[in-house]
C-alpha cells in the first residue's frame, strides 16, 4: 500500500521548502521510501498523489534508475549510513540535494551533467577544492545505490570524468595552508581575549579564553578534543591524559591516545575548577565565535583557530622534537601529513635550538 507525507522545513536564507516523501508498505513494513524537495507545497502534493497512484498501479520496481534526488534522500534516510557519515560531507550531501543535478536519472548520469554542475559551482564562487567534495560525496553514494539499495546508479562515469574536470580545473586539490600568528599578532590577540573575557566575568558561563587559547597551542588539540577531555582521563603522575574518540579518517570511533601534557599545559588543566565531568566544559563553537571576534576586531586577517594546532606542532618541531614524538602530541597516524600540512618552520627560530644544543 502507496502513502505519501509532505514536511515543510526552512532553508538558512529563510525560504521555505517541501519535501513530499512516498512509502510503500508491505506486511506493516516499508519496502519502498522516495522524496523530492520543492518550493512549493501544492507541487509536492501533486507529486506526491502521481507517484502513489503510479505505484499502486505499477508496482514498486526493483533494481529501477531514480533521480539523483531520490537516492540521497535514500541514503539520508539511512540510519546506518547517515549516522556514520561526518559533518563535511552531511553538509555537501545536503547542499547536492537542492541543486540541478538532483534531478538527473541515477542511471543516467554523464560527464557533460558533472561538468556543467562544477561550473555552476564555480559561478556561485566555490573553489575547485571545495567542488571536489561535491564530486567525491556524490561517487560515494552513488556506488552504494545498488548494494544497498537495488538503484541502478552509473558511478563508473567518474572514472572518465574526474581526469576531465581536473584537466579543466573546475575540481582541485586545496592549496597547503601555511599560517602561522606572529609573536605580535599572538599578544594581541591575548590582550583582545582577556578584555573579552573580564568583560563577561558576570555572565553565567565565564569562558576561560586565555587559558583554552594557550592550552590549545601547547598540545596541539584541535578546540573539540580540549572541549571534551574529562578529569577522570588525566593522570597526574604521568602528566598525561587520554583524548577520546580523536579524529582519524580511516576510524569514527574508539580511537582513545594517551597525549603527554608537555610545558604549561598540564598546570593549566589543573588550574581549572573542578565543577563539572569536563576540564573544559564550554562549547567548542562559542570558543571559537569570541576568538573570531576577537580576531576579526583587531583587524587580523586569515587567521583561524585550528592554525593554533599547526602554530604548536611548528613549535615542538623547532624545540627539537622528533617527528614520531611530535605524532604523539598531535595524534597524526600518518607522519607525512603531519610534516607536510601541520608544520610551518620559522627560519630564524632555529637559532634556539642549535643555543638549547651547545648546553
Amino acid at each position: 500500500m502507496a502513502s505519501f507525507t509532505v514536511e515543510k522545513r526552512q532553508l538558512k536564507s529563510g525560504e521555505l521548502r517541501y519535501k513530499a516523501t512516498v512509502f510503500v508498505k508491505k506486511n506493516s513494513r516499508i519496502i519502498h521510501r522516495e522524496s523530492k524537495t520543492f518550493r512549493k507545497k501544492d507541487l509536492a502534493r501533486t507529486f506526491g498523489r502521481n507517484r502513489v497512484l503510479e505505484l499502486e498501479s505499477k508496482g514498486v520496481q526493483i533494481n529501477n534508475s531514480v533521480p539523483l534526488g531520490v537516492l540521497l534522500d535514500r541514503f539520508m534516510n539511512d540510519a546506518d549510513l547517515w549516522n556514520k557519515t561526518g559533518r563535511t560531507k552531511r553538509y555537501v550531501i545536503q547542499m547536492l540535494r537542492d541543486c540541478d543535478i538532483a534531478n538527473i536519472d541515477s542511471n543516467q548520469l554523464r560527464t557533460s551533467d558533472l561538468i556543467e554542475h562544477c561550473r555552476n559551482r564555480r559561478s556561485a564562487g566555490a573553489k575547485p577544492a571545495t567542488v571536489y567534495h561535491d564530486i567525491a560525496y556524490l561517487r560515494s553514494v552513488m556506488k552504494k545505490a545498488t548494494p544497498v539499495f537495488n538503484i541502478n546508479a552509473n558511478y563508473p562515469i567518474f572514472d572518465e570524468a574526474v581526469p576531465v574536470l581536473i584537466d579543466m580545473g573546475l575540481v582541485g586539490k586545496s592549496q597547503k595552508r601555511t599560517r602561522r600568528p606572529t609573536e605580535t599578532e599572538l599578544d594581541r590577540l591575548k590582550e583582545g581575549l582577556k578584555a573579552r573575557q573580564d568583560f563577561r566575568s558576570n555572565g553565567k558561563t565565564r569562558i576561560p579564553f586565555l587559558d583554552i587559547l594557550d592550552f590549545s597551542i601547547l598540545t596541539c588539540m584541535r578546540i573539540g578534543e580540549v572541549c571534551k577531555l574529562r578529569w577522570e582521563d588525566l593522570n597526574e603522575e604521568h602528566k598525561t591524559i587520554v583524548v577520546r574518540d580523536r579524529k582519524d579518517p580511516r576510524k569514527k570511533e574508539g580511537n582513545h591516545m594517551i597525549v603527554p601534557l608537555l610545558a604549561e599545559s598540564f598546570d593549566i588543566a589543573m588550574n581549572q575548577p573542578k565543577t563539572n565531568e569536563l576540564i573544559f566544559p564550554y562549547n567548542p563553537r562559542s570558543v571559537t565565535a569570541g576568538f573570531q571576534r576577537v580576531r576579526n576586531s583587531l583587524g587580523i586577517e586569515d587567521l583561524r583557530y585550528h592554525d593554533m594546532r599547526r602554530e604548536g606542532a611548528s613549535r615542538l618541531f623547532e624545540k627539537g622534537y622528533s617527528i614520531e614524538e611530535v605524532a604523539q602530541v598531535t595524534g597524526h597516524r600518518n607522519i607525512n601529513i603531519l610534516w607536510q600540512v601541520y608544520t610551518q618552520l620559522l627560519p630564524h627560530k632555529l637559532h634556539n635550538k642549535q643555543k638549547n644544543k651547545a648546553r
